[in-house]
């Protein structure tokens, strides 16, 4: 499981080099505050923690529903 992997340099387009520093910004984001004042972890937290915690999270890239 490689969810880092990058493109080598040589490989890249100068257009795709400038959405991939986007792509990258967005990606680095761990954590927002929702309306009600939630702190909510993202997909990219999850991935770099590496395992489910099976709280039901909004961002869950682990596949976990909570039980109703």
């Amino acid at each position: 499981m490689n969810f880092f992997k990058k493109k080598k340099v040589e490989d890249k387009k100068p257009e795709e080099d400038k959405k991939d520093k986007n792509n990258e910004q967005n990606k680095e984001i761990e954590y927002y505050f929702n309306e009600q004042g939630y702190m909510v972890f993202t997909e990219y937290y999850h991935k770099k923690r590496g395992y489910c915690c099976k709280n039901g999270c909004k961002h869950c890239p682990f596949g976990f529903k909570k039980g109703i």
